[in-house]
């Protein structure tokens, strides 16, 4: 899995200073109770089953504190570990690793349960012909994180946000008029992008359909509706599910036939992974 082609490392390294200043502010008072040259050999072990996602991030804190921090992985980002596993294990300078930890640890244990979530739900799905979407549903400024979280769990990513894809959603249909004079506008404005047009009813598809609308998101539509949606689509457009996609409701959903599902359920409902850092011996 490749972190750089979603987060490059600017914007990582960047993320990572705003949470260390966060954090640490004019300084660590409690790690300035341990000498300034101890040294420190830690652990960091996953207390539950998981999909591991975020080492770049975890290492970027400790860069940013102390470059001598050196840490020694036993996983990559994608990889699936049983509970009680050794993650990483990290040497050097005592105050810098306890200075780093909390927001290492942050950044790790969120982006793997994003990771671990989408597993979760792609497993359901593995042997159908569907793919798996995230949504913009997404913590404030780890969207792209999220994404490659998303990426590392065996889901896909619907667009990025409002400036590489469109996607027509009801108050933009209300505002336009029609769906026919959305698509129309969407056309003439931004030819080379993706088209989508969000329908409530079979009425709006047939709508989205007659003006050959590449893919189309069938909102909160009944499993019969879907159904009857991929009947009447015939592979003219691309269909979308989208809506209280449950992990109990999401094989049903594709087993109607449509391409994909997006869930915003990945990367909003995320819950942290259970990491702990444990020191062994000093260094």
């Amino acid at each position: 899995m490749r972190r750089a082609h979603l987060v490059d490392d600017e914007q990582l390294r960047q993320q990572v200073a705003r949470a260390l200043d966060e954090d640490i502010g004019d300084g660590d008072l409690t790690a300035a109770l341990i000498p300034a040259d101890a040294r420190s050999e830690v652990n960091v072990l996953c207390r539950e089953a998981a999909v591991i996602c975020g080492r770049d991030w975890f290492d970027e804190a400790f860069r940013q504190l102390d470059a001598d921090i050196r840490v020694e992985w036993r996983v990559e980002d994608g990889d699936r570990v049983a509970a009680d596993s050794q993650i990483c294990l990290l040497r050097g300078n005592t105050r810098a690793i306890l200075s780093g930890e909390r927001t290492a640890l942050n950044f790790l244990q969120t982006l793997s349960g994003t990771a671990s979530r989408a597993w979760h739900y792609a497993r359901q799905v593995a042997d159908l012909d569907v793919r798996l979407l995230d949504t913009r549903k997404t913590l404030p400024g780890l969207r792209l994180a999220q994404k490659y979280a998303v990426r590392c769990g065996g889901c896909d990513n619907h667009r990025f946000g409002l400036h590489d894809a469109i996607l027509i959603k009801e108050n933009h249909i209300m505002a336009a008029g029609s769906i026919s004079a959305a698509v129309e506008t969407a056309r003439r404005l931004s030819p080379d992008v993706l088209i989508e047009v969000e329908v409530e009813t079979l009425a709006e598809l047939d709508e989205a359909l007659r003006v050959e609308t590449p893919r189309i998101l069938l909102d909160n539509f009944s499993l019969a509706e879907m159904r009857e949606a991929v009947s009447r689509t015939a592979g003219r457009a691309q269909l979308e599910a989208s809506g209280g996609m449950t992990r109990e409701r999401l094989r049903e959903v594709a087993e109607t036939g449509v391409d994909f599902i997006s869930i915003g359920a990945l990367t909003k409902d995320v819950l942290a992974i259970d990491l702990s850092m444990r020191f062994v011996t000093d260094a």
